[in-house]
């Protein structure tokens, strides 16, 4: 991989997008490398997966702009097809995933953070859907998840001015979890990563797929959803280990390699 940097600590994989000269843009390259990169993880070992950028400026500052100066519209649109299809496969990645925001999330480095299951960010990270500037719509699903995680009012103003926001201001309106200080960013998600692939692993990915599943449809639907996730962790190792040894009071002994019993 050329842009895309994978290591492993623990039970942790740690994705950087690793273009740092270019604050880390996204171009068709680095998006083909981020979806094989995701699509290689081996969910048989690894629990938890931090998403973060090369150096310590940007997280991922937007689209590559040179790349999208000459699209067509078909191009354009299809461009916009292979953004809107690597992140919702993150979002809907049966592990959980962190973005670590290390400075701009910028138009789809926004994007990118928000197909996330949680954000958190250093004190100099900046958010905002600069695209209105550019005579174009946010097109990785920007108009459709900043919504959801906000709030419709908020994002159509972040979105028609283009208005940038910073880290403070991101914590106010529940655009991200948490915010720490550059040289401490990385620690903390890497803190947050081991105490999630500590828990049990079934449990954990059945509940990432209930709230996302739950999320899109009503009530009445949603409490279904969970009553089939939920009944789906019985007789697994987990499961029986788990609550043997809450009723012992020992400590369980969660299997080193994932199984789906």
């Amino acid at each position: 991989m050329e842009f895309v940097k994978y290591e492993v600590q623990g039970a942790v994989a740690v994705v950087t997008i690793d273009r740092p000269k270019a604050l880390n843009a996204l171009n068709p390259d680095v998006l083909a490398e981020l979806k094989a990169t995701f699509e290689a993880i081996d969910q048989n070992t690894i629990r938890c997966v931090v998403l973060t950028g090369a150096g310590d400026k940007s997280f991922v500052a937007g689209a590559d702009i040179g790349s999208m100066s000459t699209m067509t519209k078909a191009e354009g649109e299809a461009f916009g097809k292979l953004g809107n299809d690597i992140f919702r496969m993150i979002e809907t990645f049966p592990l959980p995933v962190i973005a670590a925001i290390n400075g701009f999330a910028l138009g789809g480095g926004n994007e990118l953070a928000m197909s996330c299951d949680i954000r958190i960010c250093s004190d100099n990270a900046v958010f905002g859907q600069p695209e209105v500037g550019l005579g174009i719509t946010p097109g990785f699903g920007g108009t459709q998840r900043l919504a959801r995680l906000v709030s419709p009012g908020m994002a159509k103003q972040m979105v028609y001015a283009a208005l940038n926001i910073d880290a403070q201001e991101a914590l106010r309106i529940g655009l991200v979890n948490a915010v720490y200080p550059q040289a401490e960013l990385m620690e903390a998600a890497l803190k947050l990563a081991t105490k999630i692939s500590r828990n049990a692993p079934i449990a954990v990915r059945n509940c990432k797929k209930a709230m996302n599943e739950g999320l899109q449809v009503d009530m009445d639907q949603a409490i279904v959803i969970e009553e089939k996730l939920f009944g789906d962790c019985f007789e697994t190792h987990d499961q029986v280990e788990g609550m043997a040894c809450f009723l012992s009071r020992e400590k369980p002994k969660p299997k080193a390699v994932f199984t789906n019993n």
